[in-house]
């Protein structure tokens, strides 16, 4: 008879993780035996989600490994409860990944609305401080912990008619080290950097002509939410004790075509 896999008594908070990359870090996470909880904006989706992970989550005592608080990445009031609802449900918050993101807009930076380019701050960098806020207070504090935050490629290079979305990446890759600096020695602080990952979100620039987006890698195919999933749950470990402040680019080798 198959023995129960033990949970890790580590627990993680990721946002954005009803579908995409998020759920991707959140299944992760949960397979190897952490306890979960993941925000999104849609009740519906992210109640499936929860379902989902908890059925693939290895058994425990009885208790919860997986919950889910809906509500909007930038509002205050979401992350606060969020993070009090993972403290009420497992007592703790040793890890943190930040996902939830937006990209509403196509266009040159010339043309921007500004209003748009705030929304695109505050849901994208802004809800990031505030849930790594939060969740320092809360736990971190006192007791130590690591985060990642979901950068993009498209914050290191420019990138065409996504500009307003690179510039916040970029932000998100700075403000992963300073975070990293000021949270030290306690908690570890990094960043992920992906190139196209197949996600409804990143359909636009793929869908269609996968194969032909995908021939521009040297590993000839586009990322899977897997691939980033895999990364976060090694920098949200203790086999990553001695890495923060890093940015760590998932690309399959697409930045080596720069120099060919």
């Amino acid at each position: 008879m198959t023995q129960p896999t033990p949970g890790t008594g580590r627990v993680a908070l990721v946002t954005g993780a009803s579908r995409g990359i998020g759920y991707g870090i959140a299944e992760a996470l949960v397979a190897r035996g952490d306890r979960v909880c993941i925000t999104g904006r849609n009740e519906d989706a992210l109640k499936e989600a929860v379902e989902r992970l908890a059925s693939a989550a290895p058994e425990g005592a009885g208790e919860p490994r997986v919950i889910g608080v809906a509500g909007k990445a930038h509002d205050e009031a979401h992350q606060a409860v969020a993070v009090e609802r993972t403290m009420e449900a497992f007592g703790r918050v040793d890890y943190l990944a930040n996902n939830a993101g937006t990209n509403p807009v196509y266009g040159l930076l010339a043309d921007l609305d500004l209003g748009v380019a705030r929304k695109v701050y505050e849901t994208n960098v802004i809800s990031a401080l505030g849930f790594a806020q939060q969740t320092w207070k809360a736990w971190q504090k006192e007791n130590g912990g690591a985060i990642v935050n979901i950068a993009s490629i498209a914050g290191l290079a420019p990138s065409p008619f996504i500009g307003a979305y690179g510039m916040s990446k970029a932000a998100m890759v700075n403000l992963t080290v300073q975070l990293a600096a000021e949270m030290a020695p306690g908690v570890r602080v990094n960043s992920i950097a992906p190139a196209v990952v197949k996600t409804r979100f990143a359909a636009a620039l793929y869908e269609g002509r996968e194969e032909e987006a995908a021939a521009a890698y040297p590993l000839q195919r586009l990322g899977v939410p897997e691939d980033v999933g895999g990364a976060a749950a090694f920098l949200l470990s203790d086999q990553a004790a001695w890495i923060t402040g890093q940015n760590l680019v998932l690309d399959g080798g697409l930045f080596l075509q720069a120099g060919h």
